[in-house]
């Protein structure tokens, strides 16, 4: 559960337990503020009924207390005789709510207990960081139904939780202990009767106190309302297939939920629970992804990372002149210099995705608003690619961190062995990344569209020019005949690093190949070693390189799926575009609330197989509850131009088993359109239903 910076991650009783596990806690800004929090109940652990989460993110936890272990060997059945409701939610707090209810027939007196802890841990330590020393505990601050749980941090800061309970005054409930690390409350109810008491944790740092905490319903309805109008701002998706209408709401929800706040300034973070701050790659991918149905990603993104555009060289975090920041962290470790994240700008792309998002932004919207705020922080990133991106004059961005403490590899797939030779040696930086060649190309090309926007005709045409001159560079050095694929990298001597992977598909993204070199890298990507059945691998299978199980090199990401299958669309490709979103589809509908995670096992899918999960996967995560939205957009060839007020849809193919699709408020600059794309044994069609606030220009081109 997530609201803002403040998330849980519990287990399915609602329990933090055991304490201190790795991926379990209540965080806010990079801190966990509860590392344990555990229900007991008289008479021994309570049967688990159900488990729900809602969209708008309130938990519903269900228990009954039973006589199941009770029973004769005559196998009657089991008397249920107390149930308990465990309701949880997020706002500005964390809210765990118990309601008590007597069916036994007779009064009872049943007490609960809860046991809590903080070790106030950096999300870095959660996730194995050794530290030499840390800050000092102080002890519990204990008054009347009310503790303060203080840690002293190497940073000067004093990190707070403060853990409240309400519970009422009548007869029913009596509050029997309350202490430091736990409280006891007692229930007696007659037959039928109901108790309730709400525990409510505070976290912050240096001021956690808060007022008085409003009824838990009254909570509730607050999120859904707020979750409803977030919906219906974004466009609205209606299909033949109810699961993938549950999956695209879920994943609308999901970019809601991902929103964090820092310097006043709103921002997606990357993914729960060990990216939940801000990453520059992350932000503009899913606001690219995202801009399907809404732009506000796009544009928070935009304006967050232009504020933190890096101003000065600084080799202690990889900080050039122009350069977009790859993490912003929040936490102790950050604020007292053990980790560079504040921010860190080890990351070879985010800064020509910046121009190539901003472009994007301006085709869906035509804010010319944003334009003026944010046409500077673009020129810059032009000179940073032009000036620092270049290393060595050779005409291609590369890569090597300045600091121990940065990453080796600054490309998405940023593993110490994410960029191997097929023989699985890890390639040496320099290392000159495939993708971030096609961005600088499309940054380039981008560019010259903003430039002739705005009459500044000679910057254009030598920007399209030195891009031409990209595209013929990339295809002298990259390619790999014998392979019929591209080399991921060139090392540091300029070697191509050859092992056969998924990085293609962003060229494709990128249009930075020719017609013929793009035919040749669909076939590779859907060929059987690089094609799992759920998707695209990062790797193909056959290498030396190759582990399904690992991070980056053969397993499956949904938003490296999604950039590969709108650079189908980008060379007419959309029926390939189709076959990537069948296999995620299929994925997605194994994964809880329909949710692909961060990424998955890229083992082969077999019938009557489930795909197998990674076990440290972010869910949810930012790019891929945006990935479903790109996919959908690639099959049905959207591309719009909103300074013409036109919007072109080029060879739509819906999949198989979507027989039908309606985009409603649908929005093009200030226009908001109703799309209905339906199929038959002879294609796709569409029929442009309700037009809203101005002309639009529809062209439509449909492939038989």
């Amino acid at each position: 559960m997530k609201q803002g910076n403040l998330f849980l991650v519990a287990n399915r009783l609602g329990d933090v337990s055991p304490a201190g596990s790795r991926d379990l806690g209540l965080f806010l800004s990079d801190t966990r503020h509860v590392s344990g929090w555990r229900m007991l109940v008289q008479g021994g652990p309570p049967l688990c009924l159900s488990t729900q989460v809602s969209t708008d993110y309130v938990s519903q936890i269900d228990f009954t207390l039973t006589g199941l272990h009770e029973g004769d060997l005559l196998g009657k059945e089991p008397v249920n005789y107390v149930h308990l409701r465990r309701d949880q939610l997020i706002d500005d707090v964390f809210v765990d709510r118990f309601v008590l209810t007597n069916f036994q027939g007779r009064p009872i007196d049943q007490w609960i207990e809860l046991e809590w802890a903080a070790d106030f841990a950096d999300v870095f330590e959660t996730r194995g960081a050794r530290r030499p020393k840390r800050g000092r505990y102080r002890a519990p601050e204990v008054g009347e139904r009310r503790v303060l749980l203080r840690y002293c941090g190497l940073d000067g800061r004093d990190y707070l939780t403060e853990i409240r309970l309400e519970a009422g005054d009548g007869a029913a409930v009596r509050v029997e202990r309350f202490e430091g690390s736990g409280a006891r409350v007692v229930f007696h109810l007659a037959p039928g009767e109901s108790g309730e008491i709400a525990f409510s944790v505070f976290a912050g740092v240096d001021d956690a106190t808060r007022a008085a905490g409003k009824p838990f319903e009254a909570r509730a309805f607050e999120n859904g309302r707020a979750y409803t109008e977030w919906a219906e701002r974004c466009t609205g998706f209606q299909s033949s297939h109810e699961m993938f209408d549950q999956a695209l709401a879920q994943a609308v929800a999901d970019l809601k939920a991902l929103e964090v706040h820092h310097g006043g300034q709103p921002v997606i973070s990357a993914g729960i629970p060990w990216y939940t701050c801000p990453f520059g790659r992350d932000a503009l991918i899913t606001g690219f992804e995202a801009l399907l149905t809404t732009p506000e990603v796009a544009r928070h993104a935009l304006q967050f990372l232009a504020r933190l555009q890096a101003r000065k060289d600084d080799p202690e975090c990889d900080a050039e002149p122009g350069k977009i920041p790859h993490e912003v962290r929040f936490g102790e470790m950050a604020a007292a210099g053990e980790v560079p994240h504040t921010p860190y700008y080890g990351s070879v792309d985010a800064t020509p995705l910046f121009i190539v998002l901003l472009s994007e932004y301006l085709q869906w919207t035509d804010d010319r608003a944003a334009l003026e705020e944010l046409l500077p922080p673009a020129e810059r990133a032009l000179q940073w690619i032009e000036r620092f991106g270049d290393r060595d004059g050779d005409g291609f961005l590369e890569y090597e961190r300045r600091t121990r403490k940065g990453l080796r590899n600054q490309g998405w797939k940023d593993s110490h062995d994410g960029v191997p030779f097929a023989s699985g040696t890890p390639a040496d930086p320099p290392v000159a990344l495939l993708e971030a060649q096609g961005y600088a190309v499309d940054a380039r090309r981008r560019m010259a569209r903003i430039y002739r926007r705005l009459g500044r005709h000679d910057e254009a045409a030598r920007l399209l020019a030195d891009a031409r001159a990209l595209v013929r560079r990339i295809d002298e050095r990259f390619w790999m005949e014998a392979k019929g694929a591209f080399a991921i990298a060139l090392d540091r001597e300029k070697r191509q690093v050859d092992v056969v992977a998924s990085n293609p598909g962003h060229l494709l993204f990128s249009r930075a190949v020719s017609d013929a070199r793009a035919q040749k890298v669909v076939a590779t990507l859907l060929s059987s070693p690089m094609w799992s059945g759920w998707g695209i691998r990062t790797l193909a299978k056959g290498q030396p390189a190759y582990n399904p199980l690992s991070y980056h090199n053969g397993t499956v990401w949904p938003h490296d799926n999604a950039l590969a299958a709108m650079g189908m669309a980008h060379y007419g490709m959309t029926r390939s575009a189709g076959r990537v979103l069948e296999g995620l589809w299929a994925a997605a509908q194994q994964f809880r609330h329909l949710r692909l995670p961060e990424l998955f096992c890229g083992l082969d899918r077999h019938a009557g197989q489930f795909p197998v999960h990674y076990p440290v996967a972010c869910s949810p995560q930012a790019w891929a509850s945006g990935s479903l939205f790109l996919l959908l957009r690639a099959c049905l060839g959207l591309f719009p131009d909103a300074p013409r007020r036109t919007l072109h849809i080029a060879s739509p193919a819906l999949p198989e088993w979507l027989d039908h699709l309606t985009l409603s408020r649908l929005r093009i600059g200030a226009v908001r359109v109703t799309l209905h794309f339906t199929r038959d044994q002879t294609g796709t069609f569409v029929a442009v239903g309700d037009v809203e606030g101005g002309p639009l220009h529809v062209r439509i081109d449909l492939r038989r």
